[in-house]
């Protein structure tokens, strides 16, 4: 079983990258609804350590190729941390949808703000901007990974 969860993560880290031209430009940040996308997913379908690892390495990835920005980190991160425990808690997409939506749209855009881009990237963003900027981003993203679950599900692929 560990096997197939450590290649779906795989699968999605590689989702992530491939998918990450696909972005929203706000200032320095670089928005990926797509990650978010898959932070549900993986929040879901392999619970919260492999959904912050996929984020984790997906930011990583995206950094070195020059794709992303620092702001992945906590952006990403947070987002599939919340949505992980809140669907180990409640057993319910919308709770883990719900913890991506605060996790990214609210905790990660404060710790991008307040920490990652004055001291890592020596810039600051006004806060309104980047908690719009992720929240819109993290909607979409979140929207389409619930809607990736509904067609896994009725598909046969994926059982809660």
């Amino acid at each position: 079983m560990q096997t197939r969860q450590i290649a779906r993560a795989v699968i999605f880290v590689a989702l992530a990258v491939a998918l990450s031209p696909i972005f929203i430009p706000v200032g320095i940040a670089k928005c990926f609804p797509a990650q978010h996308m898959i932070n549900v997913m993986s929040a879901v379908m392999l619970g919260p350590g492999y959904a912050v690892t996929i984020a984790a390495v997906a930011a990583v990835i995206r950094n070195v190729l020059g794709l992303g920005t620092l702001l992945a980190f906590p952006g990403g991160m947070i987002g599939a941390l919340l949505a992980g425990l809140a669907y180990k808690a409640t057993k319910n997409i919308y709770a883990a949808a719900a913890g991506e939506l605060v996790g990214t749209g609210v905790l990660g855009a404060l710790v991008s703000v307040w920490i990652v881009a004055p001291v890592f990237m020596g810039k600051t963003i006004p806060l309104v901007t980047l908690m719009t900027a992720f929240s819109i981003s993290t909607l979409g993203g979140t929207v389409l990974g619930l809607a990736a679950l509904h067609l896994l599900r009725k598909g046969g692929l994926w059982q809660p």
